[in-house]
Order: C-alpha cells, then sequence, then structure tokens
C-alpha cells in the first residue's frame, strides 16, 4: 500500500529505513524544517530528511502541518496510511482523515503508561524495569488512540536514555513494518487503551535535569541516567554549571577513611571523586565544567584543585 512517512530525528530513521524496505510503497517523507544545531547553531535538515534524500525519496518539510499548501500536496499524494515516528508536531483533525487507515504512531513505551514526548527518559527516571513500544492510531487526544501492536523491552541497570531508545528505535522498526502489514491484510484490530495505568511523560527540561543530591543515591542515579545523552543531568559548582554523566552508587563503607558524606559532600582521591547523597553516596564518572571538554571526575578535581569541605550544588 502507499505510505507517506513522518519523522525527525535519529531515533526514527531505523524505522524509515525499514518502510522503505518493506513491500510497501514509499511515496515521501515528511519531516521538520531545518533547525538551528551544534555550537555554531547553523541550520541544519533533520536527519530523517537526510536519510530519505540519500534513497531519493521526495521530501516535505512544512512548517505547520495545517498549511493549506501541505494538505493538497498529502492529499495528492493519497496514502493509504502514514508511519510515524517522533515527528514532533500535532497532526490536526484535517491531515489525520487523508489516508484512508490513518496516521499510525510508533511510541517508545507500553501504552498506556509514559504517554507525551519523552517516554523513555521518564521510564528511567521512575525505576521502570520493563518498557517497551507500542503502535496505535493517532486521534484527537495525546497518545491516547487505540492501539495496534506491542513490543517489550527489558530496562538493563546501566542503561541510559540513549542506550534504551536506540534499541527500541531498531526493534520497535521492524514493529511497525508489521503493523502496517497487519492493516494492508485487514488482520489487524486496534484495541482502546485501557483507563487505568495512565502516566504522562513530558519533555525534559534543562531545569527538570539538575541532580538535587538530597534525594536518595537510587534516584540520583536514575535521574542522570534518564538525562544522558540529552538534555545532560547537572549541577553547580563554585557558582558554575558542571554537567554529570552516569554516576555509581556504592556502599558507605567502600568512600575511603569510613566518612560519612552530606548531600552534595565532595571527597576526592587520587582515582575517584565521591558525592554524598541523601542516602548512599556515589562516584562521579565522566564531568563536564562550563567550556571544558568532558572528562574523567578525577581528573577534572586535579585540575580544579578541590579544597576541604568544598561541595556540589552550591550557588
Amino acid at each position: 500500500m502507499r505510505v507517506v512517512f513522518a519523522g525527525t530525528p535519529d531515533a526514527a530513521v531505523p524505522s524509515l529505513d525499514a518502510v522503505a524496505s518493506s513491500s510497501h510503497e514509499l511515496v515521501a517523507v515528511v519531516s521538520r524544517p531545518e533547525a538551528p544545531a551544534g555550537r555554531g547553531r547553523r541550520l541544519e535538515a533533520s536527519p530523517v530528511r537526510r536519510r530519505a534524500e540519500e534513497l531519493g525519496v521526495p521530501v516535505l518539510t512544512p512548517g505547520r502541518v495545517k498549511d493549506p499548501d501541505f494538505l493538497d500536496d498529502l492529499r495528492e499524494l493519497a496514502p493509504d496510511a502514514c508511519p510515524v515516528v517522533a515527528y514532533g508536531n500535532l497532526i490536526p483533525a484535517d491531515a489525520l482523515a487523508i489516508p484512508r487507515l490513518g496516521w499510525v504512531n510508533l511510541h517508545f513505551s507500553l501504552l498506556p503508561a509514559w504517554r507525551g514526548a519523552a517516554p523513555v527518559q521518564h521510564a528511567l527516571m521512575a525505576g521502570d524495569e520493563v518498557t517497551g513500544a507500542s503502535t496505535f492510531v493517532i486521534e484527537k487526544g495525546l497518545d491516547t488512540g487505540p492501539v495496534l501492536g506491542v513490543m517489550t523491552e527489558t530496562i538493563r541497570p546501566r542503561d541510559t536514555a540513549g542506550d534504551l531508545l536506540a534499541r527500541l528505535s531498531t526493534a520497535g522498526a521492524g514493529l511497525l513494518v508489521a503493523t502496517l502489514d497487519g492493516l494492508e491484510s485487514g488482520q489487524l484490530v486496534a484495541k482502546p487503551q485501557p483507563a487505568e495505568g495512565v502516566s504522562l511523560a513530558p519533555k525534559i527540561e534543562v531545569d527538570d535535569a539538575r541532580i538535587a543530591w538530597e534525594r536518595p543515591a537510587l534516584a540520583v542515579d536514575r535521574l542522570v541516567r534518564g538525562c544522558t545523552p540529552a538534555p545532560g543531568a547537572w549541577t553547580t559548582f563554585r557558582g558554575e554549571r558542571l554537567k554529570v554523566s552516569p554516576v555509581t552508587v556504592v556502599a558507605a563503607d567502600e568512600v575511603p577513611g569510613d566518612i560519612t558524606l552530606v548531600p552534595g559532600a565532595l571527597l576526592v582521591t587520587k582515582k575517584a571523586v565521591f558525592v554524598g547523597t541523601g542516602t548512599l553516596p556515589v562516584r562521579l564518572g565522566t564531568v563536564q565544567a562550563h567550556g571544558k571538554k568532558p572528562m574523567a571526575a578525577a581528573d577534572w578535581a586535579r585540575g580544579t584543585r578541590i579544597e576541604v569541605g568544598e561541595r556540589v550544588g552550591d550557588e
């Protein structure tokens, strides 16, 4: 059947490749317009657009999906279905009505859990042990449409959001194509989402990624992993922002000198930097000071010449 794929970031590229390699006819791709990226903030095409151009597939980049010109283009393409992966724009009713089988979204959670823009990050931050991906028919509500297919994925103890999203985007691509196959054959029946178990996953803003050292060590660990690689967990040191990569929770007796560390307190040894939390201490991995490159915490501490009594989380 004829399909128009909609997506924007790297996480959508495996699905684009899978749809392009499937038995379905990929007639066009829809992606967000060019946006500033990198240190120079130069305008760059999205990963999905770049991949579509490599595949020789026409690309549409409407500023708004409700633009009449885009809607006319979509009607002329006459898609049977529009598979969607992390497109980043709401689909208005006029656009939803164009494909006869609807817009089919691949969402990286087990719906109705973690509806919203950041399901992978929120699953990690909440300490979930299992997550997955769902395909569903887009309707007016936020990720509320009837579910077509589901796959599960175990969350590993040291997973970052980047690690988990990479696995889900790869495995989810197969689920998306299987869903399109089932819709084409007529054998797939959408099931309404249950009213119970709903949780929301709004976008993680920079302020949300600030580490509160008075929280339990497990919560600190989950926050940092959930915010890696983006937007990046952070704290402050000497009044400047310090970006923090995944940490390791350690037992109290693993801290040299049997010292009790209060939340935010630093202990520096030759090979490690420990920080106190509301429960157990954590060992820092890689950190990145303002204007500097990422480096091992011990190297940062030596170069910074941390004094006794200094702490992170200061203002």
